[in-house]
């Protein structure tokens, strides 16, 4: 009996020392990704850190490194250079690649609204964009090739009005007769600090704006030599979304906060606040094919409003610019 338990105990230590070691090879065998924000961490960025902070993308066999974005940062350049595997961008980013010869495709969208708004002082006559026509408007000059297009096209706005945007309220707060370009996840958080009244806030999405935001994409030859890497990244980013919108965020928030630490708890809170309750990401396509779903009907009328602004030629082959194998589940 004494040799029968020695055996036995030999084994169980040889068994659970085959399982550490089989645990470190699959901890070993995680497959790096270098991903870029389009900008300094942040709340609409919590999919993702989500994913990272709860193990998401661990379990999907991921080593994600997350590198910050900001004003003097490009990531479709990063991109494109091979110095990021994947990035942030929107409808805009694969296009604009195209145009310039890099193919580039988008997977996946986790805004379904962009959160691109005008926004205007009280009392001044504006409730709705058709009321800024002709009116002085503060955009900064990246927009101007964005969504001032749209609002050119569609509600008749003119450069005549457009006047510089500095990121700085300071020149919006002293003139009440101004308006300027905001951000439905901040305007009122900042703003209505500073104002006797409530802005008025216009989301441009509400007004047909149909700009995909918080969008992954990476260059053709990457997806096409790590589709099941690809695919991981997207679902695992999807279940990170989801538990920001309808669970405990805590653990994405801490780490976006560990890696921009002027963000503000207050601030992440609000953001996520209005995600939810405008449905900015659980909204739109998302409510049939799931978080970071997109459509081909959207993506044309996208084309088609800025081949009608000049943004683009109408023989860019658009299509190519998007795919919706990694991110759309069957209803």
């Amino acid at each position: 009996m004494a040799q029968s338990g020695k055996f036995v105990r030999a084994a169980a230590i040889i068994a659970a020392a085959l399982i550490a070691l089989a645990g470190s090879r699959q901890a070993g065998a995680l497959e790096k990704l270098r991903f870029g924000l389009n900008w300094l961490p942040e709340g609409e960025h919590c999919g993702f850190f989500q994913a990272k902070a709860a193990g998401l993308y661990d379990k999907a066999g991921l080593d994600v490194d997350l590198r910050s974005g900001g004003p003097d940062t490009n990531v479709a350049i990063l991109t494109a250079a091979g110095q990021l595997d994947m990035a942030m961008g929107s409808s805009f980013t694969t296009l604009n690649l195209m145009g310039q010869g890099t193919a580039a495709v988008t997977v996946a969208a986790y805004l379904q609204k962009d959160p691109q708004t005008l926004v205007a002082h009280p009392g001044q006559g504006v409730a709705t964009l058709a009321d800024l026509k002709g009116k002085p408007i503060m955009i900064a000059r990246f927009s101007q090739g964005e969504f001032w297009q749209f609002l050119k096209a569609k509600f008749g706005y003119t450069d005549d009005q457009l006047r510089p945007y500095t990121y700085n309220s300071a020149v919006f707060l002293s003139d009440p007769k101004s308006a300027q370009q905001g951000y439905v996840t901040e305007d009122a958080f900042f703003l209505g600090k500073e104002m006797k009244q409530p802005p008025v806030i216009m989301l441009l999405a509400d007004y047909g704006y149909r700009n995909y935001a918080s969008t992954v994409f990476a260059l053709k030859s990457y997806i096409d030599a790590k589709r099941p890497i690809v695919k991981a990244f997207v679902e695992a980013t999807a279940q990170g979304y989801q538990q920001c919108m309808t669970g405990d965020y805590t653990a994405g928030m801490k780490a976006m906060m560990i890696a921009n630490p002027d963000h503000g708890e207050p601030l992440f809170h609000f953001k996520i606040k209005q995600m939810r309750e405008r449905e900015m990401v659980a909204g739109g396509d998302a409510k049939i094919w799931g978080i970071g779903a997109m459509n081909d009907t959207r993506w044309k009328e996208f084309f088609d409003t800025m081949v009608s602004s000049s943004v683009y030629p109408a023989t860019l082959d658009y299509k190519a610019g998007y795919t919706l194998e990694f991110s759309n589940k069957k209803p």
